[in-house]
């Protein structure tokens, strides 16, 4: 079982520059072989300690000092590094951004055959799907951006953070389609989220000048711009028996969930392109595509189809995964299970139903038992899957 970190490439070496989730932490150096009945509970575990295990660490900086604790964490370039020792209260909340982010992913692609599982002990947190300049990757690099804009803005607006409060540029009188109204409350301060995000995240791509290097700083640029489309206004009226004669207003952030949703529309509609020769810029794959804009992923090679275990390309195939028989999406058995077929098992469960409030002040309710059928992927004959391993 390999204990080493990075995850090396087809020679061997160390992969030029891991993909931006490499910044998550070192929680996930090495691979464990699990049952897939738990695989969802270890991941649920892993993710839950990507924010307390950060979180632990800055407790402790007071007698280890900011320097020990962040030369520790694997995947950090050193301007990672420098910007983790001058601002370590930061690192808590984009641990708790990763947290946030990985959710999202793996919500997002739920009923997908690639759903954004994590590996345990893998800093990279996605393996060698990451290594691939494909769709995947292009949302991961996207993604993860915006889940660090949106947690340094919200730790900003909620005074968890020293260096950042509320935005300081909304003050004075502004007006909307509805008329004037006097900036106050709290703003979220998201020129800060994004200002340092941008200086946290693509630091370790600004060392290199190659086409990957490109693509993952243009699809971070698409993230942090995501965050910021969703900011919304949101105003309190006063005058008499709230007439609205005066309104004071503040921007506050949206769901991150709404972010999640646009970024995943951005997947599906990711344009595929090449590096001009000059490494600056992207032209279109091939003739007749159109051409990629600030806000659309851009990726460079075409994805696996994520049907069978391939370690090369990171896929741990759809054997065991649970299927819906009567859909025709991708979370259909016959799109899922890549036309391998399924199984099928009996399973009753039990949950808590007919529940009624008793005064004062309980609510008691019935368990209800419902057998339901559970339909899973079939594995692979084995010839197919050792022409992939």
């Amino acid at each position: 079982m390999a204990s080493t970190c990075p995850i090396p490439t087809e020679s061997g070496r160390t992969a030029p520059h891991p993909p931006l989730a490499g910044w998550a932490g070192p929680f996930f150096c090495k691979r464990t072989k699990i049952d897939r009945d738990k695989r969802l509970q270890l991941e649920t575990r892993l993710i839950d300690t990507i924010s307390s295990t950060i979180a632990s660490k800055i407790r402790y900086i007071g007698a280890l000092g900011a320097r020990v604790i962040c030369d520790n964490i694997p995947g950090l370039v050193s301007r990672q590094r420098q910007l983790c020792q001058r601002y370590p209260d930061i690192m808590r909340s984009v641990g708790e951004g990763a947290r946030e982010w990985i959710r999202e992913c793996q919500h997002q692609f739920r009923h997908h055959r690639w759903n954004c599982t994590t590996l345990d002990r893998d800093h990279t947190v996605f393996g060698r799907v990451m290594l691939r300049s494909s769709r995947e990757a292009a949302f991961v690099y996207a993604i993860s951006s915006a889940g660090v804009v949106h947690a340094i803005t919200r730790a900003c607006s909620q005074g968890e953070l020293s260096v950042c409060s509320c935005d300081p540029y909304t003050r004075g009188r502004h007006h909307d389609q509805r008329g004037d109204f006097d900036w106050g409350g709290c703003s979220d301060n998201i020129h800060y989220g994004v200002r340092f995000a941008k200086a946290f995240v693509d630091a370790k791509e600004k060392r290199l000048k190659d086409a990957r290097a490109l693509m993952n700083l243009h699809n971070n640029r698409c993230g942090r711009t995501a965050v910021r489309r969703f900011l919304k206004l949101e105003c309190k009226c006063h005058g008499v028996s709230g007439s609205c004669t005066l309104r004071t207003c503040w921007r506050a952030l949206s769901d991150f969930r709404r972010t999640g949703d646009y970024l995943r529309r951005r997947y599906d509609g990711a344009v595929q392109v090449t590096a001009t020769q000059d490494g600056a810029n992207f032209t279109a794959a091939r003739q007749g595509y159109r051409r990629a804009t600030r806000t659309d992923l851009v990726y460079f090679d075409n994805s696996p189809d994520y049907c069978v275990l391939d370690k090369a390309a990171g896929s741990l195939g759809t054997a065991g995964r649970v299927c819906s028989k009567t859909s025709k999406g991708t979370d259909g058995c016959e799109i899922m299970c890549c036309g391998r077929g399924y199984d099928t098992t009996r399973v009753t469960r039990v949950t808590q139903c007919e529940c009624k409030f008793h005064w004062c002040c309980a609510v008691r309710c019935k368990e209800c038992r419902n057998t339901v059928d559970v339909h899973t992927c079939k594995a692979p004959k084995k010839a197919e899957w050792l022409d992939q391993t």
